[in-house]
């Protein structure tokens, strides 16, 4: 099934990509596959599936068109992780859960800020709720909200107007009034993840989707504190970079194979430099499968990477994934940046790896101290 679904997302990820569009018909697919809610509780209708086949689903996905993969992700890390949303309303949380198992229903964090930028890095939000009447207006705006058109719950990290404020997540319908969606997202690549800006403006949310709000310092990660939400953001991104290689990877093994020079009378495959070249990619790709599935095992078995480690193999599988496509576009020259062959939009994807938080400064400097036993 999961071969079936990356040939199907592959052969209209160029429209997509072109279009810079949600990719609905995809989630219809995966809808109808019951795979939407699959790390949602059997009790709440869903599989319950833990890390390692959600994983595996992402990586299929993100084979044929990776946008779907992040913005499915998003949905799936909400429901898989109990941490994220043992705070909410037991009633809020059923109502998002079986939504998820039974519909086309996508919920996704909307956390970056024109003025703030991204949250890890520090600062409160500028996006503010307040209490009016038997519930909060929420007014702000954010940027690079992945899935924007397409999802049906927007989680935003927004701070309280009192005095002195919380900050926190706030579960807003999208079709709520108040809301507007700017088309701002123009970017290099992942185009279809439709990140434009969503615009609230006295937007109400009932009293009680206000799930999670804290102090600003009980935000603030604690020593030994369950690391499960930074294992599953580092390994579900290089899982989806990664996806994003393979199939670069996949296009050139094929292209390389096909094309034979007529001063070479031989395909270039047949070229020990070439073959060299491949190899490297595969060594890279390699590694990438040996971390991955190694930190996976290592969670489901309850012995769970340290935060710091976690984000060290995101680090490397997306530094490994970019390589490996810049690899095959040495290897093809022209054809590779052409718009006609997809390896060039593979290579736009892979770049996109770099911007995903926690980013490499972040990640190196965190385990650097780590080393230094500070």
């Amino acid at each position: 099934m999961l071969d079936d679904l990356t040939r199907r997302f592959a052969a209209t990820a160029e429209a997509y990509d072109r279009r810079a569009e949600f990719p609905r018909e995809n989630f219809e697919l995966l809808h109808s596959a019951g795979l939407i809610g699959l790390t949602v509780a059997p009790e709440f209708g869903g599989r319950g599936a833990g890390l390692g086949e959600a994983l595996r689903v992402l990586g299929a996905v993100a084979k044929g068109e990776p946008s779907t993969a992040l913005i499915l992700f998003m949905t799936y890390a909400f429901h898989a992780s109990p941490v994220r949303t043992d705070a909410w309303p037991a009633h809020v949380y059923e109502r998002i859960a079986r939504e998820a198992a039974t519909e086309i229903s996508l919920i996704g964090g909307l956390r970056v800020e024109p003025e703030l930028g991204t949250p890890v890095r520090g600062g409160l939000p500028k996006t503010e709720a307040r209490r009016e009447g038997d519930g909060w207006r929420l007014t702000g705006s954010k940027i690079y909200s992945t899935g924007s058109t397409g999802l049906r719950w927007y989680a935003v990290w927004a701070k309280t107007a009192e005095p002195e404020p919380r900050i926190g997540y706030l579960l807003v319908r999208s079709d709520s009034s108040g809301i507007r969606i700017e088309p701002a997202w123009d970017h290099l690549g992942m185009r279809a993840t439709v990140s434009h800006e969503v615009v609230f403006e006295n937007t109400p949310v009932p009293l009680d989707y206000a799930v999670d709000l804290r102090p600003p310092a009980a935000w603030a990660p604690k020593p030994g504190s369950d690391a499960a939400p930074s294992l599953w953001n580092a390994l579900a991104i290089g899982t989806i970079y990664d996806g994003v290689a393979r199939a670069a990877g996949d296009w050139l093994v094929a292209y390389l194979k096909q094309r034979a020079p007529t001063n070479l009378g031989a395909p270039l495959s047949t070229l020990a430099r070439v073959q060299e070249k491949l190899g490297e990619i595969e060594a890279l790709l390699y590694t990438n499968r040996v971390l991955l599935e190694t930190a996976t095992a290592q969670g489901e078995a309850g012995q769970s990477p340290t935060g710091s480690e976690a984000n060290l193999v995101k680090h490397v599988t997306t530094r490994n994934a970019i390589a490996a496509v810049e690899i095959g576009l040495e290897l093809t020259g022209n054809p590779g940046l052409s718009r006609k062959n997809p390896l060039e939009r593979h290579y736009r994807d892979v770049l996109c790896s770099r911007i995903h938080s926690p980013q490499s400064d972040t990640i190196l400097v965190g385990a650097g101290k780590v080393a230094f036993g500070s």
